[in-house]
């Protein structure tokens, strides 16, 4: 997925970065990614660590990281079901409804009968999990491969704050949903859907990795129709794009950031604390080492890197793509 605020291309320097610190041996550590999002730095320390706590409040991102960090034990006949998905006959249904320019939404987030067809397949996983054919674990497999493989036939710029007036060449594309394969392995994993500064309060562990929202992009605004196909609800969407209801994150709004900060380094109760930061988020490098060194030893690792891009009208406003992003680093007291 195009995903704003994607640690894929960094995940290395995190490892690296959070190892050289801890040490290289990480198999009796618990390691908590709190606002994991599609769930890559958890991914990338599944397998090295103990365990790994997954959280993020916004529901799409709590079903990718049931599958790629909840499940660990191979699941049969997971293919069976991808087949079938793959070969249901399209309905018509509420993405078709309200997302689709066919239905008279006027909105075009998906072209026709990739509409019907997400809300067929959506409808049938649901239908499976009702009757207790299938797990937990195939259950959130099957809706994570629904909702990256929708994903990639969205008529968007990456993300969802808007619809492109013409179907691009992707969108015009047949879904077909593809495997979300995990990392299989022998730890148990947990994975939470709540407040971030609300469960920093009720876990503990060794390696915490926080990765909050940088600026006044909302999570839930950009990504609301991953989180319509994931919880397959009905309410009236709002407005030309199609909006539902959804909670603005204290860390999208420089009047609240710092405080919601002090606050979660506060309770951590984890020995290491590693902040992924850029240098064009709310909070300043000074800002940020203000608080965390109030609560034990700080220091700081940096790397460049080319920015990502949620539109060709962002890419106008600044004159580089480039920039710096931080790893703020603190060994509690």
């Amino acid at each position: 997925m195009n995903y704003i605020g994607s640690k894929y291309k960094l995940s290395d320097f995190i490892f690296t970065t959070i190892q050289s610190v801890v040490g290289n041996n990480l198999s009796n550590k618990i390691f908590c990614d709190l606002f994991a999002g599609t769930g890559i730095i958890g991914r990338k320390f599944k397998s090295s660590v103990k365990m790994v706590i997954a959280n993020d409040f916004e529901y799409y991102s709590y079903v990718l990281n049931k599958n790629y960090i909840g499940n660990h034990n191979p699941i049969p006949n997971k293919e069976k079901y991808i087949e079938k998905l793959n070969n249901i006959q399209p309905t018509v249904g509420f993405i078709y409804n309200n997302y689709c320019i066919g239905s008279g939404s006027g909105r075009q987030y998906f072209s026709d009968n990739n509409g019907k067809k997400i809300d067929a397949i959506r409808q049938e996983i649901e239908k499976l999990k009702d009757s207790k054919e299938i797990s937990n674990e195939l259950y959130y497999f099957l809706l994570a491969s629904l909702i990256e493989s929708a994903d990639k036939v969205a008529n968007t710029a990456s993300v969802y704050g808007a619809f492109l007036k013409n179907l691009k060449r992707t969108a015009q594309k047949e879904l077909i949903i593809e495997s979300a394969d995990f990392t299989i392995n022998v730890n148990d994993h947990i994975v939470f859907n709540e407040d971030s500064n609300k469960l920093i309060k009720q876990i503990e562990g060794d390696i915490l990795y926080l990765d909050p929202p940088y600026n006044t992009r909302q999570y839930g605004a950009n990504y609301h129709l991953l989180n319509t196909i994931a919880l397959y609800d009905y309410f009236e969407p709002k407005g030309k794009t199609g909006l539902r209801n959804y909670k603005k994150s204290q860390y999208c709004s420089k009047h609240s950031v710092i405080n919601a900060f002090n606050e979660l380094i506060e309770n951590a109760n984890f020995k290491y604390i590693f902040l992924s930061y850029n240098n064009e988020g709310l909070m300043t490098v000074d800002e940020v080492e203000n608080i965390m060194s109030k609560y034990g030893k700080y220091s700081l690792a940096n790397i460049d890197y080319q920015r990502f891009r949620a539109d060709k009208e962002e890419n106008r406003k600044h004159k580089s793509n480039k920039t710096i992003e931080y790893l703020h680093i603190l060994q509690k007291k």
